[in-house]
């Protein structure tokens, strides 16, 4: 998959202190968990000193998860999701997964090299994280998906 260009009047950098509020407000949008937002562990992409995107790469002791990636409205279909995600994925020093709801995003992913996995092939602390989510899909048939980069 190509990389799609950063626009013109964008940057993308890690996130510092101040952009937490602007975090939050992104992923309450998009209505993501937000008990886990650390804003060191996120990137961003800004326009004219505004935050439209974010993502972070949580760190666990045996694994990342790439989670949290959230494009305003107003600024998604542009790529600038997948550039994010892209640059996320590079950024990984570790085995990478993320969990996902829904077909359309487990198709959008698996163009970006994830692959599905089953609940036994995650690492120990991605188990624990990932536990109530795992109880949704097979008591009440939600369809989220455990996704590895591979």
């Amino acid at each position: 998959m190509q990389k799609p260009l950063l626009p013109k009047d964008c940057q993308l950098r890690p996130a510092i202190a101040t952009d937490i509020g602007s975090i939050r407000r992104l992923v309450w949008s998009a209505r993501l968990d937000p008990t886990q937002i650390r804003w060191s562990q996120f990137w961003v992409i800004e326009q004219h000193q505004t935050v439209i995107a974010c993502g972070q790469l949580r760190v666990f002791p045996d694994a990342q998860e790439l989670g949290s990636l959230v494009v305003k409205p107003t600024h998604q279909g542009q790529g600038l999701g997948t550039l994010l995600a892209q640059h996320l994925i590079e950024q990984a020093s570790q085995p990478l997964y993320l969990e996902c709801l829904g077909q359309r995003l487990c198709q959008y992913y698996q163009r970006m090299g994830f692959q599905i996995v089953e609940w036994q092939a995650l690492p120990p602390g991605l188990k624990r994280k990932f536990g109530l989510s795992r109880v949704a899909k097979v008591l009440l048939r939600i369809p989220v998906e455990f996704m590895y980069y591979a």
